[in-house]
C-alpha cells in the first residue's frame, strides 16, 4: 500500500493505532514460521527464536544464526504494509553519513515465505537511554551533544519529492527513495485537519485552542515553502537511541524516516527534554553544520506538528491511563501527569510562535 496519504504512521495507518497496545514478549504464534522464514533467506538450519523485548510498532525477537545474533522486528499489521524494505535501505544510507546504526543482514517484505514483513539488524547488547534518563543516571550534556551531530550528519542525505517515501520495490536492494509530494507544505497539511478535529471531538482541544493553532500554522505558512528536503529522523526520542549514560552506541527505529525540514528532528528532541538539553543539541549539530535560516521559528513549527501528533496518539491509544511502567511516563509520574505534560508542549509552542521567541524559552 501507498504511505502518501501518511503524516505519521503510528496514528494514519488504516488499522490505527495498531501496535501501540501493552503486550508481553513477542508474540509466540509468529516465531515457528519467523524461524523457517529465516532459515529459507539465510540458507541455514543454525537457527534459534525466541521472544523480544521491543516497546516499538513491530513484534520482536531475538535470533541466533549461524552464530550471529540478531534482533528481528516482524510487522503482521493488516495493510500488509511493505516499508520495512524502505525502512532498511534507508539505515544503510544512514550508515553511510558515519551515524552508528545496526547493521541490516536481511529484510523481506514480500510475504511469499511467511504472512509478515520482517527485518533482522544486528543485536547491539545495550539498554535504550530512556533507561538512563528514568534513573537519573544519564549524562544528558553528551547524549545531547551526540544527538545533534548525529543529525547534522543524516542531513547530508537528500532526496527528490517530500514526506513519506515511495515503497518502489519489496527487497532492501531494490528500493530507490523518493518522496510521495511535490511540496514540503502538502506533506506538513498531510492529516492535519483530521488531527485537529480528533483532538477537539475527544475533548482534549478547546475550539479556541484549535483556532490558535491553526492561525499560527497559516500566519508562518511561507516556512513551508523549500526547493529541498533532507533526511528526517521523524522519531528521535531516547528510547530510539542505544548506548551507555556518556554514549551513543546506536540510533534505531527509522520506519518513520522521512524527506523533511531541517529542524524537525531537533523540534522532536524538544517534546521530552527542555531548554539545557537542546541547547547542548544544537551545539552538536552546529559542531557539523550551520543552522538553517530561520532556525528558531522552523523549530516551533515543528515542534507544534509533532506534539499535535504525539497528542493524537496519546489520546486514541489511552496512554493517559498508564502509570510510570510505560516508557513515555518519567519515574514517579502518571498518565494525568503526562497529559499536562502534552498540553503545555502545545501551548508554549503556539506561544512561541505568537512571540517570536528563541529556543531558550523551552525552559
Amino acid at each position: 500500500m501507498s504511505r502518501r496519504d501518511i503524516y505519521y504512521w503510528k496514528c494514519d495507518r488504516p488499522a490505527a493505532f495498531h501496535g501501540t497496545a501493552l503486550r508481553g514478549s513477542g508474540d509466540v504464534d509468529l516465531a515457528a514460521p519467523l524461524a523457517g522464514a529465516l532459515r529459507a533467506y539465510f540458507g541455514t538450519a543454525q537457527v534459534v527464536v525466541r521472544p523480544g523485548s521491543g516497546q516499538g510498532n513491530h513484534v520482536t525477537f531475538e535470533a541466533d544464526i549461524d552464530g550471529r545474533a540478531m534482533f528481528i522486528r516482524v510487522e503482521n499489521g493488516p495493510e500488509q504494509d511493505g516499508h520495512l524494505a524502505i525502512e532498511s535501505k534507508v539505515v544503510g544510507l544512514v550508515r553511510e553519513t558515519g551515524v552508528p546504526v545496526p547493521t541490516v543482514y536481511g529484510c523481506d517484505a514480500s510475504r511469499r515465505h511467511a504472512p509478515f514483513a520482517w527485518q533482522a539488524l544486528e543485536r547491539i547488547e545495550a539498554s535504550d537511554l530512556n533507561h538512563w534518563y528514568k534513573a537519573g543516571g544519564l549524562n544528558e550534556a553528551r547524549i545531547a551533544f551526540a544527538l545533534g551531530g548525529a543529525v547534522a550528519r543524516w542531513q547530508s542525505l537528500t532526496f527528490q519529492g517530500f514526506g513519506t517515501f515511495h515503497a518502489t520495490a519489496q527487497t532492501m536492494e531494490g528500493v530507490t527513495l523518493v518522496g510521495h509530494h511535490a511540496s514540503y507544505r502538502d506533506y506538513f497539511h498531510t492529516q492535519l485537519a483530521r488531527h485537529l478535529t480528533f483532538l477537539f471531538e475527544r475533548g482534549f482541544l478547546s475550539d479556541s485552542e484549535k483556532a490558535a493553532i491553526e492561525r499560527q500554522v497559516a500566519r508562518h505558512d511561507d516556512l513551508l515553502r523549500h526547493a529541498e528536503g533532507c533526511f528526517v529522523h521523524k522519531d528521535l526520542a531516547l528510547w530510539n537511541v542505544l548506548g551507555t549514560p556518556d554514549r551513543v552506541a546506536a540510533i534505531i527505529d527509522f520506519d518513520d524516516a522521512i524527506s523533511g525540514d531541517a529542524m524537525d528532528d531537533l523540534s522532536l528532541l524538544a517534546c521530552f527534554h527542555g531548554a539545557d538539553f537542546l541547547s547542548a543539541a544544537i551545539d552538536g549539530y552546529r559542531s557539523v553544520r550551520p543552522l538553517p535560516v530561520e532556525y528558531e521559528a522552523r523549530f516551533w513549527l515543528h515542534l507544534l506538528r509533532n506534539m499535535i501528533v504525539k497528542a493524537v496518539i496519546r489520546v486514541g491509544a489511552g496512554y493517559f491511563d498508564r502509570d510510570d511502567g510505560f516508557f513515555l511516563i518519567s519515574a514517579g509520574g502518571t498518565g494525568g501527569s503526562l497529559k499536562e505534560t502534552t498540553r503545555a508542549r502545545l501551548a508554549l509552542a503556539v506561544s512561541a510562535l505568537e512571540e517570536g521567541s528563541p529556543i531558550s524559552r523551552l525552559g
